[in-house]
């Protein structure tokens, strides 16, 4: 049983009636939660109080969802929860590849957005033999996410930290798509293949010829690590 009391998640969305209802579902469900109307409202709470979880909305005025990822992903590794009215495929990627966590499509049960929210604590709480671990001249924090070595500054966040905790308990496993999709809470595959691109674009030196997030045909991913 997660001690949700510990968690702090903000709502930001611009529609009154969806922002209430979903806090007084998660305050029911022992959440401490805080809400903002809209982008800039986030970003000011955000410099002052550090939350586990968002769920932001994407189509807000002003700054909406995926201009908002954008800014936070450049200095936090916070798990985001999209919510879209915009179901297609097309979207669903654009929100993961800027780092966006997870995604619910509008209309949805708010009992469906407590499992991804369960699913997201529990990833990043995936325990690994590991504190860290070195790929080329990177150190990758497994415990932080932060990425060291890089002239550019890096980080991972909460998928992309619990794909390297499952792999590095392994080195050289394959694990199946299947596989993974399901230690992840991934509902699509499709979901796991753009998270691990991600990740091969972070710390790979050529991501289309990786070294070391491999795809063994047939098998799945596996991370390797030359000694």
């Amino acid at each position: 049983m997660v001690e949700n009391l510990k968690y702090h998640i903000l709502i930001i969305d611009d529609d009154d009636k969806i922002r209430n209802l979903l806090k007084d579902f998660l305050i029911e469900n022992k959440f401490l939660v805080s809400t903002a109307v809209h982008g800039e409202d986030a970003l000011e709470k955000l410099k002052v109080i550090k939350f586990n979880i968002l769920i932001v909305d994407i189509m807000m005025p002003g700054i909406n969802g995926y201009e908002l990822t954008k800014l936070i992903r450049s200095s936090s590794l916070v798990p985001i929860i999209h919510l879209t009215a915009m179901g297609d495929t097309e979207n669903i990627i654009q929100g993961l590849e800027l780092g966006a966590d997870d995604y619910l499509s509008k209309p949805f049960e708010p009992k469906e957005l407590l499992l991804r929210i369960n699913n997201i604590l529990k990833k990043t709480s995936v325990k690994s033999y590991k504190d860290q671990i070195q790929i080329n001249n990177l150190v990758l924090n497994l415990i932080t996410g932060e990425i060291s070595g890089s002239k550019i500054k890096k980080s991972l966040n909460s998928n992309e930290l619990a794909i390297l905790k499952i792999l590095s308990k392994d080195i050289g496993k394959a694990f199946s798509r299947e596989e993974l999709s399901q230690m992840l809470g991934f509902e699509q595959e499709r979901t796991l293949d753009v998270c691990v691109n991600r990740l091969r674009n972070k710390i790979e030196e050529d991501p289309k010829h990786p070294r070391h997030l491999k795809t063994k045909r047939g098998a799945g991913y596996l991370l390797w690590i030359d000694s």
